[in-house]
């Protein structure tokens, strides 16, 4: 499995990174958004892809 596939995945209200997931970046071009559980948030929120 190679390294170029994983992407973070940041909380968008605490702005911490919580979850490490893998994308087809052939198949999916947009930036993927999920709803997520914080734990510094103590609630499920908004966790979207960002760089490196």
């Amino acid at each position: 499995m190679s390294q170029d596939n994983l992407i973070k995945l940041v909380c968008k209200t605490c702005k911490r990174t919580n979850y490490w997931s893998r994308k087809n970046r052939k198949g999916v071009e947009r930036k993927i958004e999920l709803k997520k559980y914080c734990r510094w948030c103590r609630k499920q929120t908004t966790h979207n892809e960002s760089k490196k």
